[in-house]
């Protein structure tokens, strides 16, 4: 009797244990929840499953104007809306991910598989991005390796592993397909005459115009930094990096808006006889208001450059409390009034209240107030509070601006 009852239980657990099994053989062979991607997607995709989210991870553009991004399972369309000054063109990009199938309806020149695995940029304000991301070691070559100043990317020129390979009109393409970059990111101007993207493409490359300078706000700028992260799937990475320069480019410019006292101020020099003043749409009018001063060309309702007379500034910029953003040449008040000496005329370099953005220029004459400014301009707007209330930042040290002795 006791043998039956033990034969019996042996049975019963066999057969618990050969249940289990099946259950867990079926769940893993279950195709109801398709399977879920690492959160970085960085390598290609071995198997094609057209119910997976390749990109899991997304960014939101809230302060750029000038492109856009779409999600599909394995791919996203990037359009940049507005490349430059008066444009009627847009560009469009779809980004597919390694390993999966290229979507149908699209000109093979606009499909980049993602994530590029090397970068050629031909201009300095993207190099910040990479550092940023963590990508420099994707980057292999530049347009004027004289202007860098991202120190990631100046230790790597170092070490003989960045090819120089020209900008605009002098772009050397033959160097560009011996390099052959998976990416070409560049800008353009609209000039046919300068503008290198169509050479780029003529070749077979791949090629993405940034038009992070056609942006009319800091924050708008600086938000380019996900358009560069999109071709290297690190959106989450890019979010959280501009999701804390936004908290602190707010937290600066709140400490300013309260002040009573505005001082008035003026921007720009006398060029080849026009002084190019920016209006008052523009991103140098918004630092300004943003930083509690009284732009003198705020009422110019335009996001770009106005032309004018010396006459013209003089009058109205004569009892000017600063005057900011002068030539990159200028260190000292002798250095402008040697230039002109009708700039002694105005009330700023009279009680010395001029401040230039050029305190971080390279050996070779990189600004990087162009370059890693656009990518902080919480340090910017820091600065510019120093100048204008030194009382609210105490603390804080001019980094990108100095002032003219």
């Amino acid at each position: 009797m006791r043998i039956t009852i033990l034969h019996k239980a042996k049975l019963f657990a066999f057969f618990c244990q050969f249940l289990l099994v099946a259950v867990l053989a079926i769940a893993c062979h279950s195709t109801t929840t398709p399977p879920t991607l690492p959160t970085h997607i960085k390598e290609c995709a071995q198997t094609y499953n057209p119910n997976t989210d390749y990109f899991p991870e997304k960014v939101t553009v809230n302060y750029a104007t000038g492109f856009e991004v779409e999600y599909y399972k394995n791919y996203k369309v990037v359009t940049v809306k507005n490349p430059w000054r008066d444009a009627q063109v847009s560009f469009q990009y779809i980004l597919v991910q390694c390993g999966t199938p290229v979507p149908t309806g699209f000109n093979q020149s606009q499909v980049i598989t993602v994530p590029i695995n090397t970068v050629v940029s031909l201009s300095t304000t993207h190099l910040p991005h990479l550092a940023k991301l963590g990508v420099v070691d994707k980057l292999i070559g530049v347009s004027d390796s004289k202007q860098v100043n991202t120190p990631e990317v100046v230790e790597k020129m170092k070490q003989g592993k960045i090819t120089k390979v020209g900008n605009n009109a002098s772009l050397n393409v033959e160097q560009l397909l011996e390099i052959n970059p998976n990416l070409v990111m560049t800008y353009g101007t609209g000039d046919k005459q300068t503008d290198n993207y169509p050479k780029i493409q003529e070749a077979g490359l791949k090629v993405a115009i940034n038009a992070e300078y056609m942006e009319t706000s800091p924050l708008g700028r600086s938000e380019w930094l996900k358009f560069t992260a999109l071709f290297f799937n690190q959106e989450k990475v890019a979010q959280k990096i501009f999701d804390e320069t936004v908290k602190k480019y707010q937290a600066i410019a709140a400490k300013a808006q309260s002040v009573k006292n505005r001082p008035t101020v003026f921007v720009g020099f006398n060029f080849k006889g026009i002084w190019y003043m920016p209006g008052g749409n523009s991103y140098v009018a918004k630092f300004l208001a943003d930083a509690g001063s009284n732009y003198l060309w705020n009422n110019k309702k335009s996001s770009g450059t106005l032309p004018l007379s010396f006459e013209t500034i003089l009058e109205r910029a004569a009892n000017a409390d600063y005057w900011l953003n002068s030539s990159q040449y200028w260190k000292t008040l002798k250095d402008l009034q040697a230039e002109d000496n009708r700039y002694a005329d105005f009330q700023a370099v009279q009680k010395g209240n001029v401040y230039n953005n050029n305190a971080r220029i390279n050996q070779t004459g990189g600004n990087d107030y162009w370059e890693g400014g656009i990518s902080n301009p919480d340090v910017i707007l820091s600065d510019l509070i120093k100048i204008f209330h030194p009382e609210i930042l105490p603390n804080h040290q001019l980094i990108y601006y100095q002032k003219l002795s």
